[in-house]
């Protein structure tokens, strides 16, 4: 069975040159990751921001070592990550451009306009209070709307993957994959698979509806990023979300990413000042990130606890922080039970088990085919151990051995006593 992706987002504003991306990525690998991706490195329009390209063949200024084309580097970087084991992955922004891109003033007839003739930029509006309606007006929307544009549209952009497959990538992480029409998602992923038939392609769908997604089913997506980061650990929608979306394609959770607060930040915020506590919840984070799905997925600075939010405008190099803490042995420890665990490389049905202690969460995990399950324990409560009886599972799933790293191995079966330490996370497989 392929091992489920593991993803360290390398974010190109905070880590500087090309030549500087290359010297992360020992470290990456070391971790566990196979999987770079690579927030777009392409030229901005006006705002500076990495979601608004002016020039897809352009690499932007802050990235450019002075010398090489967009090209060498990037065929360098690639090469370099797969001499570590790991492959790259690019966002592909194709729902919209700058409002002064070369691609808009080459073909105006590919982008919505406004009655006065001038470029629409892209909207949403808030699902709670249709009143509040934000406006990207660094952006240009393109016309997906109208079918008579698709073979352009495709052509264009399909040339333009087929480059970024000859520079080595082997990923494509695809914002906003909702925005575009599955019909279109299907003849660019055909064409970037007959340069590369492993191309692999994620599409990006958080904060869209459920129907919206469901769309995609025919697209051909190898996976979709799931809602984990926002769960509460006791609420059903997560469950249900996962259940739906195993349907489509398999899913990857983040305990954060670069279009959210950092986790530090949000307990900082909360009652959660001390170290000590920030640490244990990072660690229970990213393991129930590990084991939820068939992927993970972590920004640059996660594994040592960085506060500041990662900017697509503003960040640099020079916002590097000092660690508060050190996560790259547990996190390789992690990823390295995820690789040997068929099961954590699929997606079978899993439900919730109430224990019942609201401070313990309980999932059970079935592979797709096959008899083979994890039971994942997680202690919430990052003050206090909390003991909790085996109960409420499946006829077939009473004997498991425990594989947390660091554990001892330790067989348990229904009816069994566990104490979880606070914030404490405990995993189990069948034996």
């Amino acid at each position: 069975m392929a091992a489920g992706p593991r993803i360290y987002n390398l974010f190109p504003l905070l880590c500087g040159s090309v030549r500087q991306w290359e010297d992360q990525l020992p470290h990456i690998a070391a971790m566990g990751f196979n999987w770079v991706y690579l927030n777009p490195f392409h030229y901005p329009g006006f705002s500076g921001s990495l979601y608004a390209v002016k020039d897809y063949y352009r690499i932007h200024d802050l990235m450019w070592d002075g010398e090489n084309s967009l090209e060498d580097l990037l065929k360098s970087f690639c090469w370099r990550a797969g001499e570590h084991g790991l492959a790259v992955i690019m966002d592909l922004v194709i729902n919209h451009t700058s409002k002064d891109s070369l691609l808009a003033g080459q073909h105006p007839e590919w982008f919505l306009h406004e009655a006065d003739g001038s470029l629409r930029s892209p909207r949403a509006i808030d699902p709670a209070d249709a009143r509040k309606v934000t406006v990207w007006g660094d952006l240009a929307e393109i016309n997906y709307h109208d079918p008579a544009q698709h073979a352009g549209l495709i052509s264009y952009f399909g040339d333009m993957m087929a480059h970024f497959v000859d520079c080595g990538f082997r990923g494509f992480r695809c914002d906003a994959a909702y925005l575009v029409p599955p019909e279109v998602w299907s003849q660019l992923i055909a064409r970037a698979r007959s340069k590369g038939n492993d191309a692999t392609f994620f599409a990006e769908t958080l904060g869209c509806r459920l129907e919206q997604i469901s769309t995609l089913r025919s697209a051909g997506f190898d996976y979709l990023f799931n809602s984990a980061r926002w769960w509460d650990f006791r609420s059903p929608w997560l469950l249900d979300q996962y259940n739906s979306f195993r349907t489509i394609a398999p899913s990857i959770a983040f305990p954060e990413s670069h279009d959210t607060d950092r986790l530090a930040t949000e307990l900082g915020n909360g009652s959660y000042g001390d170290p000590l506590l920030i640490e244990r919840a990072y660690r229970m984070r990213y393991m129930f990130s590990a084991v939820f799905s068939t992927g993970v997925m972590i920004p640059v600075g996660f594994e040592y606890g960085f506060r500041g939010r990662l900017n697509v405008v503003h960040t640099r190099p020079e916002h590097w922080e000092q660690p508060l803490f050190d996560l790259s042995a547990y996190i390789a420890a992690v990823n390295r039970m995820r690789a040997d665990i068929p099961v954590l490389n699929e997606e079978g049905a899993q439900r919730q088990i109430r224990m019942g202690d609201p401070a313990i969460a309980c999932l059970l995990r079935r592979a797709q085919t096959g008899r083979s399950w994890v039971l994942s324990l997680f202690n919430t409560d990052l003050h206090n151990s909390h003991d909790v009886c085996i109960s409420g599972l499946d006829p077939d799933t009473l004997l498991a051995r425990e594989v947390t790293p660091g554990g001892q191995g330790q067989t348990i079966t229904a009816g069994d006593v566990l104490q979880l330490a606070p914030g404490a996370a405990r995993i189990f497989v069948n034996t």
